[in-house]
């Protein structure tokens, strides 16, 4: 393997504020998965971020369940995108950012990076958003009020940075339980069909051919799959102290891998439950133009004859605004300092990215009214589908060449599969320009 590529694990950006968390020498599964849990939870609370619930509601009270299926392929390339994320990081020492700035010229690096920047913006602006809808509805906070209210988000998130990742890693996942909870009890309350559940996670052609469908899918596609989380698993799986022999690597892909897999699966249940439960209230009860945060708030509760479904589903998405935040600061820091090596102190990095994030959301909503909000959220989230092929592209190429990852290199069936998947999201996104621009 190259020497310019085989770095040691202490030159990973997160080593410089988090300390390795040991792992086991011998043990069974579970002690070895107990281990390496809590990266990939890192990483799936990206995926159902405020982002997606507008998306998943406004796929399942426009088009019922025929979007499940956007859902469940978006987290099946989620899955083997997050998997040669892990295995470069654990392979080369090197995270995604990294590794473009080692190979690509200063320019392209510095593309990449501001595409990667606007692509944290977006998510920001999502869950900025996500958490003051989630504050207006619980406690009536105005909205602006609440936009300016995330700003405190800043300094929580950075004082338990302080604390060590494997406390972010627990609060994370707590905040997942949560969610987990409060869907559950929505499903519960829904009683969608069974039925007509599985018939929509079988993909059909009107996707395709409806491009109101096909926006939204492309939406659902761009909250799922999210760019930045790719540099973000490249480098959290870091984290963990494993030797630096081809064993020990090994063992560390095996059990990153069931990591992910297993919370992103999570993640899969949370967006489908998003989706299933705005088709089941809304959709088949003739409420199609139902695609509002708020105006599912409102009507949860008198469609399905229950005082508690509409507090927990804004308590789920304000759980769900602040997962996601942590994960966005994290990747801020490692895409920074991977693809130009600037190293900004960690409140201001993270106070950059919220006003950033800040400023449209507040201005959209002075100017033109709450009513906008929610198309806001959607156009943040077909922005990142848009920078998605800029970060997939050379996660692709690095984890294809042998000469970088030696006997991690991907297998050529594997190659090829990652290939049509870059080439599918490429083409919806082509398409989806077109259409915007010049229909």
């Amino acid at each position: 393997m190259s020497q310019h590529w085989r770095k040691s694990h202490q030159e990973n950006s997160l080593s410089e504020v988090f300390a390795s968390i040991p792992i086991p020498k011998g043990g069974g599964f579970w002690r070895n998965l107990r281990a390496f849990i809590g990266p990939g939870f890192m990483v799936a609370v990206g995926y159902m971020d405020p982002g997606n619930w507008a998306t998943d509601l406004a796929g399942g009270a426009q088009f019922g369940y025929t979007l499940l299926s956007v859902i469940l392929i978006s987290s099946l390339f989620a899955i083997l995108l997050q998997h040669l994320a892990l295995k470069l990081g654990v392979a080369t020492g090197r995270d995604l950012a990294q590794a473009c700035g080692d190979s690509f010229s200063k320019p392209v690096a510095y593309f990449l990076w501001i595409i990667c920047e606007l692509a944290i913006a977006a998510c920001d602006l999502a869950e900025v958003i996500g958490s003051a809808l989630a504050l207006h509805l619980l406690f009536n906070i105005p909205i602006l009020a609440g936009i300016l209210i995330t700003i405190l988000d800043v300094f929580l998130i950075l004082y338990f940075q302080n604390r060590g990742f494997r406390v972010l890693e627990s609060i994370v996942m707590a905040l997942l339980a949560v969610i987990t909870l409060c869907f559950g009890y929505e499903m519960w309350v829904a009683e969608p069909v069974v039925s007509q559940v599985l018939h929509g996670l079988v993909p059909s052609t009107s996707i395709i051919m409806d491009e109101h469908q096909l926006y939204v899918a492309i939406g659902i596609l761009g909250a799922t799959v999210m760019p930045h989380n790719l540099y973000l698993h490249s480098s959290i799986v870091q984290t963990r102290a494993f030797e630096q022999n081809d064993i020990d690597r090994t063992k560390a892909i095996k059990y990153a891998t069931w990591d992910s897999t297993i919370s992103l699966s999570f993640a899969f249940f949370i967006n489908a439950s998003i989706l299933i439960l705005a088709a089941a209230a809304f959709h088949w009860n003739g409420r199609k133009d139902v695609a509002d945060i708020q105006d599912a708030f409102l009507l949860l509760d008198p469609v399905m004859g229950t005082k508690w479904a509409s507090i927990l589903f804004a308590v789920a998405l304000l759980a769900s605004g602040q997962n996601a935040t942590v994960t966005g600061t994290l990747a801020g820091q490692i895409v920074m300092e991977g693809f130009i090596d600037l190293k900004l102190k960690p409140y201001l990095r993270r106070l950059i990215t919220r006003l950033i994030a800040i400023v449209p959301a507040f201005f959209v909503t002075w100017l033109w009214g709450e009513s906008h909000i929610n198309e806001l959220l959607i156009l943040s989230q077909v922005i990142l589908s848009m920078q998605l092929s800029f970060a997939v592209i050379p996660l692709v190429w690095f984890t294809s060449d042998a000469k970088r990852m030696g006997k991690f290199v991907n297998p050529t069936w594997m190659t090829w599969f990652a290939w049509s998947v870059s080439a599918i999201i490429l083409s919806l996104n082509c398409y989806l320009l077109g259409q915007i621009f010049f229909a």
